[in-house]
């Protein structure tokens, strides 16, 4: 008897792992099927498009940050800021994706942020209430996209008073593309 519950608590806990390891890695995620938005935020609210190739994405139904991406670029980095009105966004910080979405190295993209070889731009403000579209570009046309908080985000989930310079929560409209 004594045999049988130690096997039924340890199976039990085996299962309830797997099961919250599955939900993690897997279940929130799928690919996203249809076009993806990357273009880059100007600081007056304009909008280029980022000519951008061999585009794989991610996203989570359960929360406007699982945006992962993944894709490669023809842009002359000397034009951003000149050519192209954009500002680079200094603290972007990728955030970890799943195993098996290998494209997507975090760390890889921080070191390169960190030593200079890759710079992040705004991409998006704004793409669900709260949350930017981050990208991270390369000279060599190697190109991530994610999403971060924005500071409208950060206020409104602490519960601070958000301010003027927030969009209005019940008119607001994320941006929408593909399908989960």
């Amino acid at each position: 008897m004594g045999k049988f519950a130690v096997i039924a608590v340890l199976l039990s806990a085996l299962l309830f792992g797997g099961g919250i390891w599955y939900a993690q890695t897997h279940g929130y995620y799928a690919p996203v099927e249809g076009p993806v938005t990357l273009v880059l935020a100007a600081p007056d609210g304009g909008l280029t498009a980022l000519p951008a190739q061999g585009v794989a994405a991610i996203a989570s139904a359960s929360s406007p940050l699982g945006f992962r991406a993944c894709f490669r670029h023809d842009l002359d980095l000397a034009a951003l800021g000149a050519d192209i009105p954009v500002e680079p966004r200094p603290a972007a910080a990728p955030t970890i994706a799943p195993g098996w979405f290998d494209c997507f190295d975090a760390e890889q993209i921080g070191a390169l942020l960190a030593d200079g070889r890759a710079t992040a731009y705004t991409a998006y403000p704004n793409a669900a209430y709260g949350v930017d579209r981050i990208v991270a570009l390369t000279g060599d046309g190697r190109g991530w996209a994610w999403h971060e908080l924005n500071d409208c985000g950060r206020k409104a989930y602490d519960g601070t008073p958000v301010g003027e310079a927030c969009p209005d929560r019940e008119t607001y409209e994320p941006l929408s593309e593909g399908s989960l």
